[in-house]
């Protein structure tokens, strides 16, 4: 049996692009630039990026908790729970971008080697009312299919910011 799927496959790519495109679409940007929002209901890009390192954390954890457990069961968390205990949106763009750019690496360096069969391992997560069994590639796909909203946000915001 192979090893990967062109599902998985894609997935990888797709992560490790995202530091990528986010380091390319602001490099333009000055650092009081990346802090400023483009509206006052509306994220700076560095809140952006706080909020998908927040999402790496929360689901990464789960991703390396599934690998490494048996029969994993937990709590759901939210990212926008979990963000209040870090201090993402006080840090300054550039080295939050490269703290995320580290940790992607970490995770892909975990998920690359993964037998194709390591991808379906589950857990068992309590959320408000139910119980839900996500697997290392839901958890991967929820990963890229929410960051790609916000890499077009980002990119909204460098050209807002720039005209």
């Amino acid at each position: 049996m192979s090893s990967t799927s062109p599902t998985i496959e894609r997935a990888l790519t797709q992560l490790a692009e995202t530091p990528t495109r986010i380091a390319v679409l602001t490099a333009d940007l000055s650092a009081e630039v990346l802090q400023i929002r483009p509206t006052s209901d509306e994220w700076s890009a560095n809140e952006v990026l706080a909020h998908l390192r927040a999402c790496a954390d929360v689901w990464g954890n789960c991703i390396m908790r599934i690998i490494k457990e048996d029969q994993p069961a937990w709590r759901a968390i939210s990212p926008r729970t979990w963000i209040k205990r870090t201090d993402y949106p006080e840090q300054e763009f550039r080295p939050s971008l490269l703290a995320f750019t580290t940790q992607r690496a970490a995770l892909l360096a975990v998920l690359s080697p993964l037998p194709i069969d390591a991808w379906e391992r589950s857990a068992r997560v309590s959320t408000v009312g139910k119980v839900l069994e996500p697997t290392v590639l839901s958890y991967v796909e929820r990963l890229v299919v929410h960051e790609r909203p916000h890499i077009k946000q980002i990119e909204q915001i460098g050209q807002t910011m720039q005209m």
